[in-house]
């Protein structure tokens, strides 16, 4: 089951540690230190002078043009995620002007994309006006679509469409003012002021809106208040009506299947009224249905996935309730005597292997950070800030991940082998295989006569729990246990439900077939989920627990006595605190609940009919209530480092280097991500005039580049040519034909490529115009416009902006949902 069943509170990390002497060493440095700085400027001078070797958060790059700028530092060009703007779609008592879609729609045409790209972010990003921007592996599928938009700034065309629109509905103009029933139309915009570029967007989008007519009211904030204002209040009360959103990713991914749910389908519980029952909700059936068969693998072939995608951006981008603006290149530094950063192509240099493989002098790493706590610390529905989960990567290791640099499965702490029949096949499932039921509170055999699409055998690597308890398939099946038992609403009165998760975990149970376990670290798990690609049926069928089942049942316990909530929606909704597994009162709840289970030797119903010594329980118990009395924090897990304490007095947080002998992997480990070799376009030559009805070449130079795909495209956006060239060699010839000329239009046309890598998934990407003549013109001679980057002596920072997109890539986030994870973007 993808990143659902990928882990069942995923990326938790721990405190207290039993440290052996002898052990080897998980990483080079034996802590991190992350410690807050809000001021860019004075992060750099102190990566430059060395009181930081890293900072995780974009450095302007105005600040980094020159050389000596650069001195003492290494720079690093990464992906950076995206910008966009919800809107609030609600339908209100009081007029919501963005009720009406193509109001919404409007907004696409009200902001100036290229100028946000070039004097916002001084050209370090891409305009975009979808999910996937131009480095993304999914844009290619999906560049027809965006061609149909071919949306420019014209707020003359934005007017337009939303004076017919408020005529229609009853409003007037006068004095420059949109009025409904004799009251000005009035805007809230939350905008995001911890954020240069977001706050300028926000200023420059509020700008537009009064020029058309609105009343705007500015509000602005961080994310702890956007948390409340945006995502924890009724869209229907109208606290705001447009938000400047950013987004981050944690890992670099192949094949999207959750991105598209969660940017654009209510299903998912992030689209306004996040499925809170007690709401207004935005409906959309049919990018529910396709968002959750393009998440489900409900495809037959590649072709029919790459439709199911082409479908949902082209309704997300008509609905227009997530206007995407751009995509981002975040510049990096790290201090010159650190080495072994790696720049994933999803997280950029704050991937969670930076960390574990990163070398210095000194015993203690010390990472500067943005912000040190924005939101709960919980694994089902907290961690959804990039700041928290730069920190949880590191202290937690799942079953599988993506490669940084071609976004395929790999496996960490859990091998596999996929034996699978599918699409159109089932295979038989053993009868003795088993499943929880809600129903009736107990494991059942699935019986005879059952059958699925899949089956994938996990070999776990299993070791210690930070706290020193060893790991074992208890924990598994723990979290198969929550995973089912909260994605299943078994009648209005059931309990186990929580608005913003039951939606997602529903989703991926209804794959899920049974589970036989073969040995101790063995387990066959069977789905009905196929792929063309079976790393990706292994990476949708993983099970896997980052935290103790004891600690998830403590949580579970929280919530069900009403005394906290895992989401966010949930804890506004009922007045209680939204759980945090670092905030010492709600650790100590949990800690309570661990001596109470300790005193009633308590027994969870998914343990007992498994023959298990009543000594296993009472010692998992008093692990972790001894290890949240030390530590004073209820985060426990098993990766490369745990999480020794958390200061909000300082706005610092310590992890240190888990020794332990049980740990399977050694300092030096995820090395080989070190130094990828990218694709790059070297060279173009194309006739800077090209006439109608004749035969023309366009000469492409690359290197490292195994794949090179072109589209030809005339003055209105119209795709006249296109072509996927395998097996490219140093220089590739592009023969356009006097029937393809003969489709493009006199003045203005325009050339993009891309090169593409089968082992470095970044492809390199350039534009450029040429004018087309009709055949009378006569040409002047010997007219080629010429592209030579190596020649001119240009490097990513000194190119137009539409050559550097592809420094930008994926950024694909793994956010732990009970047992699963689900990979998809974070908030910033």
């Amino acid at each position: 089951m993808k990143k659902m069943l990928v882990s069942i509170l995923a990326l938790l990390a721990s405190g207290m540690i039993f440290e052996s002497s002898f052990s080897e060493k998980s990483s080079f440095f034996d802590s991190v230190k992350f410690i807050q700085y809000l001021d860019e400027d004075t992060a750099l001078e102190e990566v430059r002078n060395g009181n930081l070797d890293l900072y995780y958060y974009r450095i302007s790059s105005d600040r980094l043009e020159s050389q000596q700028a650069r001195e003492g530092l290494h720079v690093f060009d990464s992906a950076g995620g995206s910008y966009s703007i919800l809107v609030n779609p609600a339908e209100s008592e009081k007029f919501n002007p963005f009720s009406i879609k193509d109001v919404r729609f409007a907004l696409n045409h009200l902001v100036d994309r290229r100028l946000i790209v070039n004097e916002l972010m001084g050209g370090y990003g891409s305009p975009t006006s979808s999910y996937y921007s131009p480095a993304d592996p999914e844009f290619l599928t999906i560049i027809r679509v965006l061609e149909q938009f071919n949306f420019r700034y014209n707020p003359t065309l934005a007017n337009e469409i939303i004076a017919k629109e408020l005529t229609e509905k009853g409003a007037a103009k006068s004095g420059g003012i949109w009025r409904i029933n004799s009251e000005p139309i009035e805007i809230t915009i939350f905008i995001r002021s911890d954020d240069p570029v977001r706050k300028s967007i926000g200023e420059l989008l509020s700008g537009e809106l009064e020029k058309s007519g609105f009343v705007v009211k500015r509000e602005f904030g961080d994310l702890s208040k956007a948390f409340v204002i945006v995502y924890g209040s009724n869209p229907a009360d109208l606290k705001w009506n447009l938000y400047t959103e950013g987004w981050s990713r944690s890992a670099f991914v192949k094949y999207d299947s959750v991105g598209l749910g969660q940017m654009y389908s209510p299903w998912f519980s992030n689209m306004p009224g996040f499925n809170d029952p007690a709401y207004w909700n935005y409906q959309n059936k049919r990018l529910d249905s396709l968002t959750q068969k393009i998440y489900t693998g409900d495809f037959g072939s590649s072709e029919e996935r790459t439709h199911l995608i082409q479908e949902a951006v082209s309704e997300g981008i008509g609905e227009s309730v997530r206007v995407f603006l751009a995509s981002k290149i975040d510049r990096y530094v790290a201090n010159e005597k650190i080495s072994g950063v790696i720049n994933d192509f999803g997280a950029g240099v704050p991937s969670r292997f930076t960390p574990i493989n990163a070398q210095g002098d000194d015993q203690e790493l010390a990472i500067g950070v943005k912000q040190i706590y924005q939101g709960a610390w919980n694994p089902v529905m907290g961690l959804t800030d990039s700041y928290s989960r730069h920190i949880w990567g590191v202290i937690s290791d799942p079953g599988t991940f993506k490669h940084p640099f071609t976004g395929e499965t790999i496996p960490v702490r859990a091998g596999w082998t996929v034996e699978t029949v599918g699409p159109n096949d089932k295979l038989d499932i053993p009868p003795d295989a088993e499943m929880w039921s809600p129903l009736s509170q107990s494991w059942e055999k699935v019986g005879v006569g059952k059958k699925a699409t899949s089956k994938v055998t996990f070999d776990f690597e299993f070791g210690n729990w930070h706290n020193g308890v060893p790991m074992d398939v208890n924990d598994i099946l723990h979290s198969l246990y929550f995973t089912v038992e909260w994605g299943t609403r078994t009648d209005e009165s059931d309990k186990t439900f929580d608005a913003e998760f039951t939606p997602r975990a529903a989703q991926s149970i209804q794959t899920i077939k049974g589970i036989r376990q073969i040995d101790d670290n063995t387990v066959e798990v069977f789905v009905n989920y196929w792929h063309f690609d079976e790393g990706e049926i292994a990476d949708w069928a993983v099970l896997w627990s980052t935290v103790p089942w004891e600690i998830t049942a403590s949580m579970e316990k929280a919530v069900l006595d009403g005394k906290a909530s895992f989401s966010r929606s949930g804890a506004a909704n009922k007045n209680v605190s939204w759980l945090s597994l670092i905030i010492p009162n709600d650790a100590e709840q949990i800690r309570n609940n661990l001596e109470e289970f300790a005193r009633s030797n308590y027994v969870p119903k998914v343990f007992e009919k498994k023959d298990i010594a009543a000594e296993y329980f009472s010692k998992r118990y008093n692990s972790s209530s001894d290890w949240i009395e030390e530590n004073r924090h209820a985060v426990i897990s098993n990766g490369p480092f745990y999480l020794k304490s958390y200061s909000p007095e300082s706005r610092t947080m310590l992890v240190k280097a888990f020794s332990d002998e049980s740990y399977p992997f050694s300092a030096g480990k995820w090395s080989i991500f070190e130094d990828p070799s990218f694709p790059t376009i070297k060279g173009v030559k194309i006739r800077s005039i090209i006439s109608q009805d004749t035969d023309a070449e366009i000469i492409v130079s690359t290197e490292d580049s195994d794949v090179i795909q072109y589209f030809l495209t005339n003055s209105h956006g119209k795709v006249v040519a296109s072509d996927y060239i395998k097996n490219v060699g140093q220089e590739t010839v592009i023969k356009i034909d006097s029937e393809e000329t003969r489709n493009l239009e006199a003045g203005a046309n325009n050339f993009k490529i891309f090169a593409i890598s089968n082992s470095v998934l970044r492809p390199d990407y350039y534009e450029t115009s040429f004018i087309v003549s009709s055949s009378e013109t006569e040409l002047p001679k010997g007219t080629v416009l010429e592209d030579d980057r190596t020649a001119k002596g240009q490097d990513y920072a000194s190119l137009p902006i539409v050559s550097i997109i592809s420094i930008a890539a994926i950024m694909m986030i793994t956010v732990v949902i009970g047992t699963v994870i689900y990979t998809r973007r974070i908030k910033s």
